[in-house]
């Protein structure tokens, strides 16, 4: 009994201190409750602040001082800023403005610099007396930069007087002291660089995001010089070591160079800058189209980039469409209600900023605008601005109706509104009816011949070895690809045969392990039709599958013109000049026949075989591009195959002295 009691006791006991232990667990009181203070915040949740803690929220670090000083610039006290890219890991941005106040604030008994840079919520931009307009509403920037910097030295030029001051990870390591008195200087330059404990050891600036930044500044404020300096071991293609960014015509300089090379449909864009009847604001904007061009928009309130884009974006599309469908209504009738939005913007490039009072973002790193009424002022003005300047531009309206009328046409006859690229399966392919395939499986050893027209497909497909040798017709002369627009190279049949039969993806997407064959060969007449249709081709090939030409798969054949016979002596020859120099060396005398080929469907099978398709006897000619200067080839197919007649003049009156009179056909 004793044992059993003592047994029970100790029971008892554990059960007791089970409880207790549970009771710990789940007592969640008030000392529990934890509270961080100045910019702990920050350091502890980032991800709050500037959107995570990768490289584009480290250059987000960048962006919120740079805006500093764009307002000061838009606010009319500075016009110069200066970008210096120190290193990978530091950064110095200045401007000639007012300077950050440096007197006590009255609150805090603090420099009110050291409150900018160590306070949440803290700035002179929550009333309209120092800053009319501003991208700092929430008033963390500067401070959130400080935070997560593992050093950030800040340096004062105002009141005839010079002031710094340095900070490690946001905390003041001395006071804001004078350095230097007498100056005439005034501005703020700020130095610092990201903390590695926050974005970790490998995270670097990059010096095309900063320049890209910077220059979408100066393009945005046409009276702004922004002075880029770099180092040189940061350098990337492209990007100047040092550049003075100044842009007169603001956006309209901006549209050019993000359009650059494209041509638009006409010459003058829609431009516009006015009054919008809302949060005091104003907005300035640009648009055209392009025949060839992925269509991009961007948007900025109060210089401040939104990716994302926000009321200001939609409100600036829907007032340019509902203009356009109004106008073109009454004109054309049912054609314009065939034409939906993305039929008009599809092929557009366009620029919207505006300064607002009091804007509202979607979270702190202010990618996307919400001010709800400053989007439907903009939809009513551009509403009202786009339908005078169809009114004014009637050849231009004209231009933009068909153009966009072409587009919904181009959707509606391929309705599923997918492009070439997604109709290509590689687990189950779907080839073209009119390919005769090879009949071995994979494509080690094999060879697709692209031919024009159905009668020289016919012979191709007898004179062919079936096992390793594929036949694909063309009908004509395809699309010439260098002028045409994504939408009418994704509708055009023929285009949508060659890339099935080929098998791989376009552009970035493509893969050598996708292709069908070995060998693609363009198989057309000894004749100025059949060149041109050879041109064409490569010019396809160029454009949409550079990495195949230069990964050595495509190739020309080289078809006889003339059949030269004595007898049972039987010779070919491809043009004039070999036709002669066989007359003369194998047939010494007597008369010869002479048979000139109109086409490849004119000859036998067999001579076909014998001639342009046998490996034991045929000639190919390897296609490739120049590696020397990539950029001049460009410009000389732009020349060639582009829209403008005056570049392909130039270029012919000034190459033509390079070809030989007989060698013209």
């Amino acid at each position: 009994m004793p044992k059993v009691k003592k047994k029970k006791k100790n029971k008892v006991n554990k059960t007791s201190k089970a409880n207790n232990t549970s009771k710990s667990k789940n007592n969640y009181t008030a000392k529990d409750i934890e509270v961080l203070e100045g910019l702990e915040p920050v350091r502890k949740r980032p991800g709050m602040y500037i959107g995570g803690t990768d490289v584009l929220a480290m250059h987000h670090l960048v962006s919120e001082v740079l805006d500093n000083s764009m307002d000061e610039v838009v606010a009319g006290h500075a016009n110069k800023v200066d970008v210096k890219l120190i290193d990978d890991s530091t950064i110095q941005i200045s401007d000639n403005g007012r300077g950050i106040p440096t007197d006590k604030h009255p609150k805090f008994k603090i420099p009110a610099a050291e409150v900018i840079l160590t306070t949440l919520h803290s700035g002179g931009k929550f009333s309209n007396n120092s800053y009319k307009t501003s991208g700092g509403l929430h008033g963390v920037g500067v401070s959130v930069v400080n935070a997560l910097s593992k050093t950030l030295d800040l340096e004062i030029a105002r009141d005839k007087k010079f002031f710094s001051q340095t900070y490690t990870r946001g905390n003041p390591k001395n006071k804001l002291k004078i350095i230097k008195k007498g100056t005439i200087k005034k501005g703020t330059r700020i130095t610092f660089s990201p903390d590695p404990e926050i974005f970790g050891s490998e995270s670097r600036f990059q010096a095309d995001i900063v320049y890209n930044m910077a220059k979408a500044k100066a393009y945005l404020i046409p009276n702004v010089e922004i002075n880029w300096s770099c180092n040189k071991s940061l350098l990337k293609k492209g990007i100047p070591q040092n550049d003075k960014l100044h842009y007169s015509d603001g956006i309209r300089d901006y549209l050019t160079s993000l359009a650059s090379p494209e041509d638009p449909i006409f010459e003058e864009p829609f431009y516009f800058k006015t009054d919008i009847k809302a949060d005091n604001g104003n907005i300035e904007g640009i648009i055209n189209w392009y025949d060839n061009i992925e269509p991009f928009y961007e948007s900025y309130c109060n210089t401040i980039k939104t990716p994302n884009g926000g009321t200001h974006e939609i409100g600036f599309k829907s007032g340019v469409y509902k203009a356009f469908k109004d106008f073109t209504k009454l004109k054309y009738g049912k054609k314009s209600h065939q034409i939906n939005q993305d039929d008009l913007f599809g092929a557009s490039g366009s620029i919207i900023s505006i300064f607002i009072e009091n804007p509202e973002f979607q979270g702190q790193t202010k990618e996307k605008l919400s001010s709800v009424e400053v989007g439907r002022q903009i939809e009513i003005t551009m509403r009202q601005l786009f339908e005078q300047w169809l009114s004014k531009k009637a050849k231009s309206a004209e231009s933009l109706f068909y153009h966009a009328f072409n587009r919904s046409q181009l959707r509606l006859q391929n309705r599923s509104d997918q492009i070439l690229d997604k109709s290509i399966k590689r687990k189950k392919v779907t080839l073209p009816g009119k390919l005769a395939d090879c009949s071995i499986s994979g494509n080690k050893g094999t060879e697709i011949f692209l031919v024009e027209g159905d009668s020289a497909g016919g012979s191709a497909k007898q004179a062919r070895n079936r096992q390793n040798q594929a036949i694909l017709p063309l009908r004509g002369k395809i699309l010439n690809v260098i002028s045409a627009g994504r939408d009418k190279i994704a509708a055009n049949q023929e285009i949508t045969d060659l890339v099935q039969a080929i098998g791989c993806k376009r552009g970035d997407k493509f893969n050598v392990k996708d292709i069908r064959y070995e060998k693609i060969i363009i198989m057309t007449d000894a004749d100025v039709d059949g060149a041109h249709i050879s041109t064409l081709l490569m010019s396809f090939f160029y454009k949409e599958f550079p990495k195949l030409i230069e990964d050595g798969y495509l190739f020309l054949s080289v078809p006889p013109l003339f059949k030269i016979s004595k007898g049972s002596k039987i010779f070919y020859a491809v043009d004039e000049k070999h036709r002669d120099q066989i007359i003369k060396s194998e047939f010494k005398s007597g008369e010869v026949i002479i048979n000139r080929f109109k086409g490849l469907g004119e000859m036998m099978p067999a001579q076909l075989k014998e001639t342009t398709m046998s490996p034991d006897n045929r000639t190919l000619l390897k296609v490739q591009i120049a590696t020397k200067d990539k950029n001049k080839t460009k410009k000389s197919v732009d020349a060639l195959m582009g829209k403008k007649p005056e570049l392909r003049f130039k270029f012919i009156t000034q190459n033509s002295n390079r070809i030989e009179t007989a060698n013209i056909l």
